[in-house]
């Protein structure tokens, strides 16, 4: 009897998930990146930067590893920006971390700077959806790339309008770029939220960007301009009102108001004493007894305002004095059309036989110079020539002729990836993986994939290493818990990095995993780059996260073993580690039935 107030409420949400679609004759006014980069402050900082350092290559590129850079690069570009900015996103969170940021957003609009964002619509629901409320700011224009139809107030509504469109709405675009005055611009794995600057409250990534100058951003700028001008991409203003919106925030901020001071659940004794810190902190005069209650309770306001202090202390970059590899690459990207416009359409034709590419870098050395006599030439960066991006990096790896680093958090390898590792290793070349283990991966349901390819792998000879993580259970795994944070304890840490190293001569870097989704299914970018600078600095924070902080797994005739971190004081294991028994069991039961493409 408790069930029927549910169902019909469910059943209602299909009705009007059914009756409501997306607008249509919607205005889409077409605009382009600053065709004329050469006359901003930071176009002639590239440029000086460059004659500094005698390069040859004109695009400079430098990896973005610690929260620390990632997020002052990108301050740096909003508050530097002179003409243009473009945003295009997969997720942005409404959260302290995104604040910060889109208030710098903003104030770059009000001094005169066009802003474009351009967001993936299927995180923009709740909370979230109050980033959208950029629409309505002066020289700000945002638009949603291929929206879900329904209610953003409830995720449950959003949830049954997914379904009800399911071959349409799993498809997502993936891109992360941020691009000021057409001049420098950051690609990679990042989303914006807390958990990407290591200052969310369940668990952080572990994540690579890459900020790059030069002619090469007008390649990641040309990319953005054809998913702008798209007609999957629907401005704000068609999908909601301001009102709505507003309306939208008066809930949630009441709902905020109420839970307040409401305990953190499982808050650590380091969270406690970071809260006491941050007490002490906003209000140093205050006597010690006052900066924390006397029974240590932290509670979800404490959190807060300890993820705003952090977000506080991060300082914008110096681009002017930013050190840049100079080297020749090329922009992947996928055509926007790899997304089905519309869910009668079925899959969607191609727009371009193969992804976005820069002209032919100049030749020369990995790092742009000369080819210094007895060195070999390392394959040119324009070679890949796949229908999409993983395609073209497939084609790469054929190439290979010594060695293949991966680092692809959801690693779910189908038919082609599969054929390419068989291929590599024929050929003698070594392959090293780095990916999530079940106790750090976000995505549980990626983990089922990978789980049934695992042994497969092996037995070709790839080497595989999982991330380490802290125990995951259950409610941790599938991000129901809400204890430990970046910023106020110990975090369980979750690998989020994509790019691969080949022969120690060329880094590819962008949002693309190794996986069925991303080949089919996402749309994806990547920088490709011939430099033996950066591919060592990427090749080193490999080879470190494997020795210390992954589990190697292996076959032997007892079946798989996984040996412990060194310098751990781990033991070697059987099973899967630092997970809970449910968790291995439901992986065991969902493995078999969970199609590897939908992963």
């Amino acid at each position: 009897m408790k069930l029927r107030p549910y169902l019909a409420t469910l059943g209602l949400l299909c009705m009007l998930s059914a009756c409501s679609g997306l607008p249509e004759n919607v205005e889409r006014p077409v605009s382009r990146a600053l065709e004329t980069p050469a006359s901003t402050t930071l176009s002639a900082s590239v440029q000086q930067q460059r004659e500094e350092a005698k390069a040859r290559s004109n695009s400079g590129f430098r990896l973005l590893s610690g929260p620390d850079d990632a997020y002052g690069s990108r301050l740096a570009l909003a508050e530097a920006a002179e003409k243009t900015l473009d945003l295009q996103y997969y997720a942005i969170h409404a959260d302290a971390s995104t604040a910060r940021l889109l208030r710098a957003v903003v104030k770059a609009a009000r001094r005169g700077v066009r802003v474009r964002v351009l967001l993936d619509d299927f995180h923009s629901t709740g909370r979230d959806a109050q980033v959208m409320r950029l629409a309505f700011e002066p020289n700000i224009e945002m638009r949603m790339f291929n929206p879900v139809a329904g209610p953003r107030a409830s995720k449950i509504g959003r949830m049954v309008s997914a379904v009800m469109d399911f071959s349409r709405a799993q498809q997502r675009m993936h891109n992360k770029l941020f691009i000021a005055d057409n001049a420098m611009g950051v690609t990679g794995g990042r989303n914006l939220g807390d958990a990407y600057f290591g200052n969310a409250e369940a668990g952080n990534f572990v994540d690579l960007d890459v900020l790059a100058a030069g002619p090469i951003v007008a390649d990641l700028s040309r990319s953005f301009d054809k998913y702008w001008n798209n007609k999957r991409a629907y401005p704000v203003q068609s999908l909601i009102s301001k009102e709505e919106l507003l309306q939208m925030r008066e809930k949630i901020r009441a709902e905020a108001v109420a839970q307040a001071n409401d305990p953190a659940d499982g808050a650590t004794q380091e969270q406690a004493q970071a809260v006491k810190q941050a007490k002490a902190a906003k209000a140093p005069q205050a006597p010690a007894s006052a900066t924390a209650s006397t029974s240590g309770t932290v509670t979800k306001q404490d959190i807060k305002e300890v993820q705003k202090q952090h977000v506080a202390q991060f300082e914008p970059m110096d681009l002017a004095h930013a050190h840049f590899v100079w080297a020749p690459a090329v922009v992947l990207a996928d055509e926007p059309a790899k997304i089905a416009a519309e869910s009668s359409l079925g899959p969607a034709p191609r727009e371009g036989a193969a992804p976005t590419k820069a002209p032919a870098p100049a030749a020369g050395n990995a790092d742009g110079e000369p080819k210094a006599e007895g060195v070999q030439k390392a394959p040119e960066p324009s070679e890949p020539q796949g229908e999409t991006v993983v395609e073209g990096l497939l084609q790469l790896m054929g190439q290979a002729r010594r060695e293949l680093l991966i680092v692809s958090p959801y690693f779910v390898p189908g038919k082609n990836i599969m054929q390419a590792f068989k291929d590599a290793r024929t050929r003698g070349v070594r392959v090293r993986v780095l990916t999530n283990s079940l106790a750090s991966n976000d995505a549980p349901i990626a983990h089922a994939g990978y789980r049934g390819h695992r042994k497969a792998l092996l037995d070709l000879g790839v080497e595989l290493y999982e991330m380490r993580s802290e125990q995951a259970g259950l409610r941790n795994a599938f991000g129901l818990s809400g204890s430990s944070s970046g910023v106020t304890g110990s975090s369980r840490a979750m690998l989020h990095s994509k790019f691969l190293v080949m022969d120690g001569q060329l880094l590819a870097i962008g949002s693309m995993n190794l996986d069925l989704r991303s080949e089919l299914q996402n749309t994806e970018i990547a920088l490709l780059i011939r430099s033996r600078k950066l591919a060592a600095v990427a090749s080193k924070q490999i080879e470190t996260g494997m020795r210390d902080l992954a589990w190697h797994v292996e076959k032997d005739a007892q079946g798989l073993i996984w040996h412990a971190p060194k310098g751990s004081d781990l033991e070697d294991t059987r099973s899967e580690p630092d997970t809970s028994f449910l968790l291995r069991l439901l992986m065991s039961v969902l493995g078999p039935l969970a199609p590897d493409h939908l992963l």
